[in-house]
């Protein structure tokens, strides 16, 4: 698809990176950095992070990546998947906050026959929906208007995750036992 007006994005094609930035994670390098707005990394666990995906389906699309570089879902330990689970609820509530998001779609690809950019590196994909936000432009134009800067969406969502009651997620201190 035809991406119709983006200007955010030249920030992340002209970038300054250093030479051996084309072999490394960007989900390994990005939460090192120290500025989250840089870098758009809106929230933060233990174990994961959330980062806005800087090629969104729609405002406020992001990415709920766990710290641990594997492409493999499985190799994940118990308390990352738990961490990413509980990251996960925390960013519907934000998005449901911030944007008032009536439904969602989220998902995984899991190796490159998915279709995923990156698939060396495990991340699942938030993308908040509105009743109509489908409209003639991707079907007759083959164009996908996205109406909101990526800067405007880190705000709303930096500061719905800052706002969150604990009480939007499970409690922290449960300890969860997983039968096979």
């Amino acid at each position: 698809m035809d991406q119709l007006y983006a200007p955010w994005r030249i920030e992340w094609v002209t970038r300054d990176r250093p030479p051996e930035a084309e072999s490394t994670c960007p989900f390994c390098e990005l939460p090192e950095r120290q500025d989250d707005r840089e870098t758009f990394v809106v929230a933060r666990s233990p174990r994961s992070f959330v980062l806005l995906n800087n090629y969104p389906y729609s405002p406020g699309h992001v990415m709920v990546i766990p710290r641990t570089h594997t492409g493999d879902f499985d190799s994940l330990e118990a308390e990352t998947l738990l961490d990413h689970a509980r990251l996960k609820q925390r960013t519907l509530a934000a998005l449901e906050d911030a944007m008032d998001a009536e439904g969602f779609n989220v998902g995984l690809n899991l190796g490159t026959a998915a279709g995923g950019s990156i698939d060396d590196h495990v991340h699942t994909h938030v993308v908040p929906r509105w009743q109509g936000d489908t409209n003639f432009m991707p079907v007759v134009g083959d164009t996908k208007v996205i109406v909101e800067a990526l800067d405007e969406s880190y705000d709303q969502l930096h500061g719905a995750f800052a706002e969150l009651d604990d009480a939007t997620v499970v409690e922290e201190s449960r300890a969860v036992e997983f039968e096979w």
